[in-house]
């Protein structure tokens, strides 16, 4: 299952025979392609979706891009026209907070559109939000960053979270330099 998961470019690491989070979280991607229910489990409906291949389109038709599909809740890397990589991600919960020293309430929502890495940084980043894995920065604070929990579902304050080890590995492959689309629809 590892390496089919692999084989369809979503990425989970080395096919091991470990049933780790690398693994859960390709599965989780996997489960939202198909429209079935995300909980990052193989179960029968995973294994009977896992027999046809699900991959999911995208909106790139040529050059590269990182497309981030709010609806599915799914990063899709996009090489040469290609869908190449999926991650699962969770973005903004919608949900109103409070910042730290603000007194207006701000609505956790991942902006829409076409923007471009702009800048990043290669460590944490203790922000006033949270703590942000190497992100690589779209949209003023908005972020494609690791972190240590990515659920299933929107619970973001509106950076596109990734596991710590799927951005460990976007950052090896060199798949969101300075300059590249980031396409949020």
């Amino acid at each position: 299952m590892q390496q089919k998961l692999n084989d369809l470019g979503y990425w989970n690491g080395e096919a091991d025979g470990t049933y780790g989070e690398l693994t859960s979280q390709a599965v989780m991607a996997y489960q939202k392609a198909a429209g079935i229910a995300a909980d990052g489990v193989a179960g029968p409906d995973t294994q009977r979706a896992m027999a046809k291949g699900i991959r999911p389109a995208v909106r790139t038709t040529s050059g590269d891009a990182i497309e981030v599909d709010l609806q599915a809740q799914l990063v899709k890397v996009v090489l040469d026209g290609r869908l190449k990589y999926v991650f699962n991600t969770s973005t903004g919960s919608g949900e109103t907070y409070l910042q730290k020293g603000e007194s207006e309430p701000q609505v956790a929502t991942t902006p829409t559109g076409k923007f471009v890495i702009e800048r990043s940084i290669n460590g944490m980043r203790v922000a006033k939000l949270g703590k942000l894995w190497r992100p690589r920065y779209f949209y003023e604070g908005y972020a494609l960053h690791g972190a240590s929990y990515v659920p299933n579902y929107p619970a973001s304050h509106g950076c596109v979270r990734l596991a710590n080890q799927v951005i460990d590995f976007v950052w090896a492959q060199d798949l969101a330099p300075i300059g590249r689309t980031v396409w949020v629809y």
